[in-house]
């Protein structure tokens, strides 16, 4: 499409956005500068020859990092310098709910909001500081999410919220705003991916406001990932080394097939997104690209207020091919991962693999409602019983795929400590206290209403039957 579209094409495109009288000034000339360097066909052209493995001064192995200060005053004050903010942006539609991903409930109860809220609190009391709470919602989730925050007014956390972006989906066929054909529902736009996050940041006032507070770092994290809690080890090692960028990732395992990888190159970390394929297999041989970024990010915010007036956070543009009722669109977007280079003393931290906890789907979900985790201050921690570093593997058929099928399936969530795999498809149903080890497949037969009674221990079984139980 960028070899395609003309001149001709940008004014006529520029034209129809001066017109949209639904988003703002700063939203429409952001869009039209998205896709003039999308049209320009600019690329981050990457010399294979000069990728080298980043050392341990720029990917820092976390065991390394320096012990957080003792003292609770020195803690209050590394806490003061920080904002915490979730994207929040998400709706559960892959989990078969309708509002924000957010508000999901996660584990007793509690929603993935509730524990962000009761982490932070948590420091707030114990250390008698302010950390704020922002939110960063698009259009789908603000109006929800404003009704939802009211219900922590009297915590101990400010809460605030602004809005990312809101652009219009391309028509590939004539390269028009698809809101100015007629459709303007929110079928009609899309917010630009999370690399949107600094000038949104800076386009809602809440940049300079932060930055008038005091506020130095801002943690940026998914609202799903149950491991992206404050650590005040990465926090206290920025501060020291007045890094202006630390993206955490954390070691690739079988399960990981999306996630960049940092290389250096001409003195500065680059995340590489794709890898081209006839460089796959000398990535795959090195051990330390054996790594992916997990989108916990810590950015200082007077670099964002630097490279956001300058509009230097040109980051690489991801296409991404839609169809609205049977209209081919195309939206375009960045990743907050690739905005790494712009940053001056950028570095990656290598973290543990507990601080990289997503829910993206149910399976996700019966992981962090087991007996693997518990909950803590809001935390979610690792049951020490399990022998195996790594989280077994959970397949589950599509009659789990919404959450309120899944949870009608269980009468309690099974004991899986023990468990290395589990795969699950058909008319499954599972009593209380079933206990799951080793590997584990129940596949029901068609037409078969497959029930695990209440107290079965399976353990290294195949079961497509009841006579199999």
């Amino acid at each position: 499409m960028a070899a395609t579209a003309t001149a001709t094409d940008l004014s006529n495109l520029k034209t129809a956005v001066a017109g949209l009288d639904q988003i703002s000034e700063n939203e429409k000339s952001g869009f039209i500068n998205l896709v003039s360097r999308y049209l320009s066909g600019e690329a981050q052209h990457v010399e294979w020859s000069k990728i080298q493995t980043p050392t341990d001064e720029v990917v820092v192995p976390y065991d390394t990092l320096a012990p957080t200060p003792a003292g609770a005053t020195e803690i209050k004050n590394l806490l003061d310098k920080l904002v915490v903010l979730k994207l929040n942006g998400g709706l559960g539609t892959t989990m078969g709910c309708t509002g924000p991903k957010s508000v999901i409930e996660v584990r007793d109860g509690l929603t993935f909001l509730d524990l962000i809220v009761k982490q932070i609190e948590n420091l707030n009391s114990k250390y008698g500081s302010n950390v704020p709470l922002l939110l960063m919602n698009s259009f789908n989730t603000h109006d929800d999410t404003q009704k939802i925050v009211e219900k922590y007014q009297n915590h101990n956390i400010e809460i605030h919220t602004f809005n990312q972006s809101q652009y219009p989906r391309l028509v590939a066929d004539d390269f028009l705003p698809l809101p100015s054909k007629g459709n303007t529902g929110k079928d009609g736009w899309y917010p630009p991916g999370h690399g949107d996050v600094f000038p949104s940041l800076s386009n809602s006032g809440k940049l300079d406001a932060l930055l008038s507070q005091g506020k130095e770092y801002v943690f940026v994290a998914n609202s799903d990932n149950l491991g992206a809690i404050v650590d005040l080890k990465i926090l206290n090692h920025l501060v020291a080394h007045k890094n202006e960028y630390c993206m955490e990732v954390t070691p690739k395992t079988l399960a990981d097939v999306k996630g960049g990888t940092l290389i250096s190159y001409e003195g500065r970390l680059l995340e590489i997104a794709q890898v081209p394929d006839e460089h796959v297999g000398e990535f795959k041989s090195i051990e330390k690209f054996k790594i992916f970024n997990t989108n916990n990010l810590w950015v200082n915010l007077s670099a964002i207020k630097r490279l956001v007036e300058a509009d230097a956070l040109k980051m690489e543009i991801i296409p991404n091919p839609k169809e609205v009722d049977g209209v081919k669109v195309l939206q375009l977007e960045t990743a907050a991962g690739a905005a790494i280079r712009f940053f001056d003393k950028a570095i990656g931290i290598n973290v543990p693999r507990s601080r990289f906890l997503p829910v993206k789907a149910t399976s996700d979900l019966l992981l962090v409602q087991s007996d693997l985790y518990t909950l803590e201050d809001g935390s979610v921690i690792r049951n020490t019983a399990r022998a195996n570093p790594e989280n077994p593997s959970i397949e589950l058929g599509p009659e789990f795929k919404k959450v309120s099928n899944f949870l009608s399936r269980f009468k309690s969530i099974p004991s899986i400590v023990e468990l290395d795999s589990l795969k699950v498809a058909g008319d499954v149903w599972f009593g209380a206290g079933v206990i799951l080890k080793g590997k584990v497949s129940i596949v029901a037969k068609s037409g078969v209403k497959l029930e695990i009674p209440d107290g079965a221990v399976i353990a290294n079984k195949e079961i497509n039957g009841p006579e199999d139980l």
